[in-house]
């Protein structure tokens, strides 16, 4: 699978409206076939950062992505609302689904 984790920083003005201001990208990316997850959190030290983790497929599904309509259209709604380029870690990593943390095991 494509894992890809970015940071976002939100003008303060955008910040409260951000799950708004992306709830259309969000929902046609979730409903692309080969999407895994695309989850925002929101960080607990700077109430500006949010937190996407995303995966895809593969590599192909990866490009579907990019490539599709409302990528392009977030491209050019997305960046008015920010403070800075968002930062990314992008990686391909085996599986299809989080494994999981053995060391916080619950019985």
């Amino acid at each position: 699978m494509i894992f890809i984790t970015a940071k976002f920083l939100v003008r303060p003005e955008s910040v409260d409206a951000w799950p708004e201001i992306t709830r259309e990208f969000t929902e046609a990316t979730r409903a692309e076939e080969g999407c895994l997850w695309f989850d925002w959190s929101r960080s607990l030290d700077d109430p500006t950062e949010f937190v996407l983790v995303e995966a895809f497929r593969d590599g192909e599904a990866g490009g579907a992505h990019v490539g599709s309509q409302h990528f392009k259209d977030a491209q050019k709604n997305l960046p008015p609302h920010l403070v800075e380029t968002p930062r990314i870690v992008s990686l391909e990593a085996p599986g299809d689904d989080w494994s999981r943390l053995g060391e916080l095991a619950v019985d």
